[in-house]
């Protein structure tokens, strides 16, 4: 408990009196010093006592009591110490006066208590004082090792943080999600704060902040756990004040204590990394049998139940893959495994991620929660994508239905078990694909299969060849010597029947024949050809959403 002027007026052997400020003598005393400066305030901290005798000051002046008490206690000396019998046999009306107008504390010091006793004094409570915060500071931290060796782990250890500083603590995964907190009731208090997490998240670890509850009168503070470069959590405790000294050993010990538990060690990481590798390298090698025994417990439930697979990719702007900075996965996929992982372990679920080069291939029980992540990160990636400006020049794209989504785009395969993983593999490669093709951050093969192959006509290279195949009968329509193009369609669009098409066209059966020849002479191509018929029709598929068709 902090000393006071309070607890020097009733320290017996000082013999202190009271002579102005009597309601303001519970403010902490810092520190005594004294100074016989006329302007001692560059000197000043603020929480002082101030011992003075007025060697200098003319304290008997109204005029000058009140400039010098005025200025030392808007510099935050918390009170005047007096020496009374020194250079004035009484305190000064003047100064009495002064320091109830500024609303000061004035202290008698009798002649016989040297200002270094009052110093002692307050240096042996400040002393005393931090030594109980250390000693508290360190009982909270084996409290709290405790806790975190127990069976209940973070919970318990954020129970025991939370009574220690008579707030509220939560924890976040490396996903910004809520997984813990104490008590009950902070769980909604920390989800408000998602915003301020994700922020601090976003700078490289040890990172803190402090933030305020707009919904109460909490005090924030966040700090990010982990040593790497990138935060593989957050802890946020609540309270009502700034943290004291032995708040902030607790704090402290806890960050510690928590990156332990949720930073593993890189070595095991590259260990549980290459393991991954090799299983999945052997489920798509065709060897199932192989990849159970080496998936072991790490994985094996992952491959007893139906999965799916995951290939995702970082895409630019141009929707082409985004080539990662000095070999590393762009920072999309890194929050995307963050994402599906976290999700994965507050269920207890297991999934294989990694990391190929430009690409995430992950395993994901189908159903489960890592699969419904990995959904939902999708669906925020074009809801993100969907606010920003449309860049110039795509507009030809919008007929197809499409959109532009910057940052990623996956392919999730039909869910299938370990005999099957290659072809799973090929699936969610094909549904990638189509991502790309439609500018969507993910696609299902189920989706690809059981819509229209149309939609995968809306692709730069396709449009060309469907511009270059046609581009000389609609020159030879733009001169006005008729319209192959439209009578070409109709012809496909009746399987060839001549009456029904030239019905449709409102021209006799005869024009429709000599416009098909005219079509077979500028192609320089037989439409008896069926592979012929079927790319002309593609082709006017292709292009139909363009202008002037």
């Amino acid at each position: 408990m902090p000393h006071t002027l309070a607890s020097l007026v009733n320290h017996t052997a000082l013999k202190l009196t009271v002579l102005a400020g009597e309601d303001r003598l519970d403010v902490p005393v810092r520190w005594a010093h004294s100074s016989e400066l006329i302007d001692p305030v560059p000197y000043m901290e603020g929480g002082e006592l101030l011992l003075i005798t007025a060697l200098k000051l003319d304290a008997e002046d109204p005029e000058a009591a009140d400039r010098y008490v005025r200025r030392v206690a808007g510099a935050g000396v918390v009170g005047l110490g007096f020496a009374v019998g020194v250079n004035y046999e009484e305190a000064p009306e003047a100064l009495v006066e002064a320091a109830r107008r500024h609303r000061l504390p004035l202290l008698g010091v009798p002649r016989r208590t040297p200002f270094i006793a009052i110093s002692k004094a307050v240096s042996a409570a400040v002393a005393a004082d931090q030594y109980r915060a250390v000693t508290a500071g360190f009982e909270a931290q084996r409290e709290l090792t405790r806790a975190a060796l127990g069976a209940e782990g973070p919970s318990e250890l954020l129970a025991r943080l939370a009574a220690h500083l008579n707030g509220w603590a939560a924890l976040y995964d490396a996903s910004g999600a809520v997984v813990a907190a104490a008590p009950e009731w902070a769980a909604r208090r920390a989800a408000r704060l998602a915003d301020d997490v994700a922020r601090l998240r976003e700078r490289p670890a040890p990172a803190s902040s402090v933030v305020s509850d707009t919904d109460g009168d909490d005090r924030v503070e966040l700090q990010s756990l982990g040593t790497g470069r990138r935060a593989r959590g957050v802890l946020a405790v609540g309270t009502g004040a700034p943290l004291g000294t032995a708040e902030r050993y607790a704090v402290h010990s806890a960050v510690a204590l928590l990156t332990l538990t949720t930073e593993r060690s890189r070595a095991l990481q590259d260990a549980e990394q290459r393991l991954g590798d090799a299983v999945l390298k052997m489920l798509l090698a065709g060897e199932p049998d192989h990849a159970r025994a080496v998936a072991g417990r790490l994985y094996g439930g992952l491959l007893d139940a139906p999965f799916r697979v995951v290939v995702a990719e970082a895409v630019g702007a141009d929707d082409q893959p985004s080539a990662p900075a000095g070999g590393t996965p762009a920072a999309v996929l890194d929050a995307l495994a963050d994402a599906m992982e976290s999700a994965a372990a507050r269920t207890g679920e297991a999934v294989l991620a990694v990391p190929d080069g430009g690409r995430l291939i992950v395993l994901v029980t189908d159903g489960g929660a890592a699969a419904a992540a990995c959904t939902a990160f999708a669906a925020a990636t074009e809801a993100r994508a969907a606010d920003r400006p449309r860049p110039r020049g795509r507009t030809a794209r919008e007929g197809a239905g499409e959109r532009d989504t910057e940052g990623l785009a996956a392919g999730l395969s039909a869910p299938t078990g370990p005999m099957a993983a290659a072809h799973a593999y090929r699936q969610a490669e094909q549904a990638l694909s189509v991502a790309r093709r439609r500018g969507r951050a993910l696609v299902e093969h189920e989706d690809v299969a059981a819509g229209s192959v149309l939609p995968l006509l809306a692709d730069d290279a396709v449009r060309a060849f469907a511009d270059g195949l046609l581009r000389a009968l609609r020159e030879h329509d733009a001169t006005g010597r008729g319209d192959l193009v439209a009578s070409l369609r109709a012809w496909l669009a009746r399987h060839g029947q001549w009456d029904a098409a030239a019905a449709d066209l409102g021209v006799h059966r005869h024009t429709l024949r000599y416009r098909m020849r005219r079509v077979e002479e500028i192609l320089g191509r037989s439409l008896d050809d069926p592979d012929v018929r079927m790319e002309l029709w593609l082709a006017l598929k292709a292009t139909s959403a363009q202008p002037g068709e």
